[in-house]
């Protein structure tokens, strides 16, 4: 029979023994907790009153933390996000959360559940990076649940991550981008790689880049996508991830020359292809016309650096190489920021602080 004290809700027991204790929700609905003894469900009942008092009780249905994951992803988030970065948080899931915490109830996830978890990833000699990639993953997902009534909290907020471990930049000197420009000439990747030392635009955006983003009247290009490979999908194009992305950026007489020469060479190219050009407008394609694979890219520019006697160096360097030029000729930071489309100065600042 149930016995009702003041602010405790129903306290009974079951005819197989056990203790239960139960309070109203709203909608006329129940929650109900078990125990062995009668203490047990008062303490629970006693946490969920207070809970319910403050606003944090979890009121949603009973289920594992991969039920919910893939729910949210594929029905919440799944809208809102470009394909890369989908695909990014599908591996998360797939490879690293849903096998180390997916059985596991949601509403029974704990801080120490998730604090193991990435001291065992960490072990298995994931970076600090993606952990902490790992972590915001998790964090948005429960942050959602906390809205859905799902859970009383986010336990991510009471776990520690790892130090990020920042990629020590190693840029071009000024003499050794001289050196490189200098070892191109009358190469295919001639224009590319001096877009690339001049502006500090990313491969993405290179191998995007159309003719029709180039106004040679005014000296200057636009960049308003970016471009990558997904495998099992191909080639995809996309917008810039922020406003100062998409940005406008003035290039030097010499740079309007090497990409006129450029023009002319493509224009011989497409000539020889004849029926099997793609005509995309692209101002770095490959000798058919369509997207220059970024792998293929990567190859022989570490051939290029290797046949110049240059360090080796990432491709993406060249666009720390291109900021640290700029700032060591004593440019301003902020139009150093615009240049490489920095959602924020303090990005520019923290990464180029050595300068």
């Amino acid at each position: 029979m149930a016995r009702r004290g003041h602010g405790e809700g129903s306290i009974y027991q079951r005819n197989d023994g056990r203790w239960a204790a139960s309070i109203s929700l709203e909608g006329g609905k129940r929650k109900t907790f078990y125990g062995k003894t009668r203490r047990e469900v008062q303490e629970k009942l006693r946490v969920a009153l207070n809970e319910q008092k403050q606003g944090t009780l979890s009121t949603g249905p009973q289920q594992t933390l991969k039920q919910y994951l893939e729910q949210w992803l594929e029905e919440v988030h799944k809208p809102t996000l470009r394909l890369g970065s989908y695909r990014g948080y599908r591996l998360y899931l797939d490879n690293h959360i849903l096998p180390a915490l997916g059985h596991i109830p949601i509403q029974k996830l704990t801080p120490q559940h998730v604090q193991a978890f990435y001291t065992k990833k960490l072990k298995q000699g994931l970076s600090a990076k993606t952990v902490r990639n790992i972590h915001g993953l998790l964090h948005k997902a429960l942050d959602n649940a906390l809205r859905w009534g799902l859970v009383a909290r986010n336990v991510c907020d009471a776990v520690s991550l790892p130090r990020n471990t920042r990629h020590e930049v190693q840029p071009l000197t000024r003499e050794q981008a001289q050196q490189l420009l200098l070892a191109v000439r009358g190469h295919s990747l001639q224009g590319l790689l001096t877009l690339a030392v001049t502006t500090g635009m990313r491969a993405g955006e290179l191998l995007a880049l159309r003719w029709q983003d180039i106004d040679f009247g005014n000296q200057s290009l636009q960049v308003r996508r970016s471009m990558g490979f997904i495998a099992g999908t191909g080639y995809i194009e996309f917008e810039p991830k922020t406003a100062k992305g998409r940005r406008n950026i003035i290039l030097p007489p010499f740079v309007c020359e090497v990409l006129k020469q450029h023009r002319t060479r493509q224009l011989e190219l497409r000539l020889k292809a004849g029926a099997r050009w793609r005509d995309k407008d692209l101002v770095f394609p490959n000798i058919y016309g369509d997207f220059l694979d970024p792998a293929h890219l990567r190859q022989r520019f570490d051939k290029l650096l290797k046949d110049a006697g240059l360090p080796d160096v990432r491709f993406h360097d060249l666009r720390h190489s291109a900021a640290t030029i700029l700032l060591s000729m004593g440019i301003h930071p902020k139009i150093v920021q615009e240049i490489l489309g920095h959602s924020q100065i303090g990005m520019t600042m923290d990464t180029y602080s050595h300068v």
